[in-house]
């Protein structure tokens, strides 16, 4: 029989994932139960979302409920996420959908690149 914690991928948030969700945070502070159960199938080897085909490196953008806001997913947030490998997922990005509509293409890369840089 497997070990359990063998099969659980390993997501991290990047720099630029944490500084878009204080500010969230502040205005929605049912964020993160929001989030939660993104982060859970991520760790569970899913990967929900969308795959963004326009990009060099395999990232997915996620739709998230926005329980404060009351609108369903598509008033919700947008999760961006990087498949690093079978064992590791970088969330890259958050938003929500009523701040911003999309995230342009040329910015996710900017965000891997910036990543890649730093070593994260």
């Amino acid at each position: 029989m497997e070990n359990e914690e063998s099969s659980i991928v390993e997501v991290e948030f990047s720099g630029e994932f944490e500084r878009k969700l204080r500010p969230l945070f502040k205005r929605y502070r049912q964020i993160l139960n929001d989030i939660q159960p993104i982060i859970k199938q991520l760790q569970a080897g899913e990967q929900p979302g969308d795959l963004l085909a326009e990009l060099t490196v395999t990232v997915f953008k996620v739709r998230a409920r926005n329980s404060d806001a009351q609108r369903g997913k598509s008033g919700g947030y947008r999760l961006i996420y990087q498949v690093v490998s079978s064992a590791k997922i970088v969330l890259l990005t958050i938003y929500s959908k009523s701040d911003q509509d999309a995230i342009a293409a040329a910015e996710i890369e900017e965000i891997v690149a910036a990543l890649k840089r730093r070593g994260e």
